[in-house]
């Protein structure tokens, strides 16, 4: 494995990547627009270990060139050696092997560059910042840390197109809204702030500007999560740590994906 993934495949051996091979063992579809496959991990999980927001590289066959996109697992079980995995159904080759994986079905994998270090100390308050792109990453990060308060703004978008993803998870369009998705907040301290996709993302980075100092007021520990397009991240993240002065420690950000 990896010979035949390219020029991407040979870099990450050089890095010392791990390579597995899932087989699924069942699906199931969230919503018209967002399938879920149970996996078992081929050894892999014995090897990694697990963490929050944790994510493997997927490899499928583009007409011919090889082609690789990253997905987070949701609820890995080490000692039974599965996880599942979450998929948005638009055009592209990860959808399409995605809508006809069947049990027995079989995909390359590849682990590197997934990590997660605990915020220490622990947050007084977290300010998570998201869209379906990293929805499961999102869900993995709300159960890992202490149940202390979060405020969550969750971009919705009706489609994917002019979306290619970079890291994390498969970006999860198709649904306008929440409705449907496996969105998993606890009412009694998350408060959900959902955004419509406005303007390339800057709707969303507006509605942050005008909430976040009154939130940040009287929070002695802040915990800033940033997971949206690659420019939308970048505009969150420098705002939080140049205009807020939040130390850079306390603003985890990752681009899940780029607008094209």
């Amino acid at each position: 494995m990896g010979q035949g993934h390219g020029w991407e495949g040979a870099v990450l051996k050089l890095l010392r990547a791990k390579d597995f091979v899932f087989t699924v063992t069942g699906s199931e579809d969230v919503t018209p627009h967002y399938r879920r496959l149970h996996l078992t991990d081929g050894g892999m999980l014995a090897v990694t270990g697990t963490h929050p927001t944790m994510w493997v590289r997927l490899w499928f066959d583009n007409a011919g060139k090889p082609h690789q996109r990253a997905y987070t697992l949701v609820a890995p079980d080490p000692a039974a050696g599965t996880f599942s995995l979450e998929f948005a159904l638009h055009e592209g080759c990860a959808s399409d092997w995605a809508r006809a994986a069947k049990p027995g079905d079989t995909v390359e994998a590849t682990v590197h560059g997934t990590g997660f270090t605990a915020p220490d100390p622990t947050p007084s308050h977290v300010l998570a910042i998201g869209d379906p792109a990293s929805l499961p990453a999102l869900n993995s990060l709300l159960a890992a840390l202490p149940p202390v308060p979060a405020t969550i703004w969750f971009e919705t978008t009706e489609g994917t197109e002019g979306a290619e993803r970079t890291e994390g998870a498969e970006r999860t369009g198709g649904a306008n809204g929440t409705e449907g998705l496996p969105l998993h907040v606890d009412p009694s301290r998350h408060d959900l702030r959902t955004v419509p996709r406005l303007d390339a993302g800057a709707h969303l980075v507006d509605r942050v500007k005008v909430d976040a100092p009154g939130l940040l007021e009287g929070t002695t520990d802040p915990y800033v999560w940033i997971a949206c397009d690659t420019v939308t991240t970048r505009a969150l993240t420098a705002y939080f740590r140049k205009e807020l002065a939040l130390p850079k420690q306390r603003v985890n950000a990752l681009g899940y994906w780029r607008a094209t």
